[in-house]
């Protein structure tokens, strides 16, 4: 008697060829798109070095500058997700990336704080929706076991915005004045413009969802949608009005707050690491910021990549991001203790790098479990809109209680923020089935 057919290899073989072809078309696009957005939004952190003296930058006023920024992101979040749900990934990112892209350029010719204000509110705007949209997008092509590291591939963006960004804008603010126009002009300038061509090639590139993908054959695109589709429970239907209750269950926001403590440390960090910088030897030039700003980024691009591997084989998600949150906290009190000797300082903000890029791989994983599919677009914006917040206090409280000599002194309240992060974590119960998460 002939033995039963296999059928175990040919799923295994298609669903092995799938992610494989997923993994190599999607991600490098999702991640140039989120690698300029976040290089646009903290490109002020370098921008700063050379524009306090011709626009009467202080400490107090670039905090709010680079805050600012997030209480537009923050107001358009939800609905700019909604709309993506609604019209598809490819004509909604294509319309973010070419409207930033041109308000980035347009803020290299403001000429008073009031102008930068706005063009920061603007860019907000413009921003909106981008993080949490490809994050809702990631969802469409990843099941859950392999979402880990696809969001680690995308969070990567973070770290190499921050070396690109600091490598080009040192470079551009000491060595880049045509046309007569200072240095921090072109930063914004020559950073800003990729983001619009960009977005032509999403135009033209960006599948919305696997049954459009050219490159997936119907036999792939099928598997991978009914792959995903057993993640998720069958879809409710009520509209918009449906999708935003969403916002009032109890984990959702609880998830939101953990995450805004965790914010106030990405972004106090990101937006001061030059001026902390500068603040080991004064006598560092803008192109010497720029090279050494770049070193706990890469490092924490390292750590990034080694999480979310871990994060994904162990299938453990809370804990990943509590300890990470220690971690960064215990960076940010060791940056304060050896703020004027540059090595055990350089090596802290490496510590704070790892612990703020690190987690988000396996905290966006956890968060996406705990929503069902139809919430999910709605969902993912507001935990990141709650978040942003996050982007707005951080950057401002620690801008008001810098001072020209020290811009230390507000990484207090990161710290703090972080380590609350960590204890509503430990608290944190998830459903059964994610009870190992």
């Amino acid at each position: 008697m002939a033995p039963p057919p296999k059928t175990a290899a040919p799923d295994a073989d298609i669903g092995a060829r799938t992610v494989r072809k997923v993994s190599t078309r999607i991600l490098p696009i999702v991640g140039l798109l989120y690698v300029f957005n976040y290089m646009d939004r903290a490109n002020i952190s370098y921008a700063q070095l050379g524009m306090e003296h011709e626009l009467a930058i202080t400490a107090a006023v670039f905090g709010t500058a680079a805050a600012i920024f997030f209480l537009a992101y923050v107001v358009f979040e939800i609905p700019s997700n909604m709309v993506m749900k609604r019209i598809g990934a490819r004509l909604w990112l294509a319309r973010i990336a070419i409207t930033w892209g041109l308000v980035t350029v347009g803020t290299g010719f403001v000429h008073s704080v009031t102008q930068l204000y706005v063009a920061r509110i603007l860019l907000g705007v413009a921003e909106a929706g981008l993080f949490p949209g490809l994050l809702l997008y990631m969802t469409l092509w990843f099941r859950s076991g392999e979402r880990g590291r696809a969001i680690a591939a995308l969070a990567l963006a973070q770290p190499i915005a921050m070396i690109l960004g600091s490598l080009t804008g040192g470079l551009i603010l000491d060595h880049v004045q045509w046309f007569d126009m200072s240095g921090w002009r072109w930063v914004f300038i020559l950073q800003g413009l990729p983001a619009v061509a960009l977005g032509v090639i999403v135009l033209f590139y960006l599948p919305d969802v696997p049954a459009k993908a050219r490159f997936l054959s119907k036999a792939e695109s099928t598997w991978l949608d009914t792959e995903i589709g057993k993640e998720y429970v069958p879809e409710e239907k009520g509209g918009a009005l449906a999708e935003l209750r969403v916002i009032r269950d109890p984990k959702v926001l609880y998830l939101a707050v953990a995450n805004f403590f965790a914010a106030c440390g990405l972004y106090g960090f990101t937006f001061f690491l030059p001026q902390i910088v500068k603040q080991m030897d004064p006598s560092y030039s803008a192109t010497n910021i720029g090279f050494l700003g770049a070193i706990p980024f890469l490092v924490g691009a390292v750590g990034m990549l080694l999480v979310a591997r871990n994060s994904d084989r162990t299938g453990e998600r809370r804990w990943h991001v509590i300890a990470l949150m220690l971690l960064a906290a215990a960076g940010l009190f060791g940056t304060i203790q050896f703020r004027h000797d540059p090595v055990p300082a350089l090596t802290c903000l490496s510590l704070v790098a790892v612990g703020v890029l690190g987690y988000m791989a396996p905290y966006w994983a956890m968060a996406s479990r705990v929503l069902s599919r139809e919430r999910t677009a709605v969902g993912l914006a507001a935990i990141n809109s709650i978040a942003a917040l996050g982007g707005f206090f951080g950057p401002y409280v620690i801008g008001k209680n810098a001072t020209a000599d020290d811009a230390t002194i507000g990484l207090y309240f990161p710290i703090g923020c972080l380590v609350l992060c960590a204890i509503m974590l430990a608290f944190l119960r998830l459903p059964k089935k994610d009870a190992k998460n």
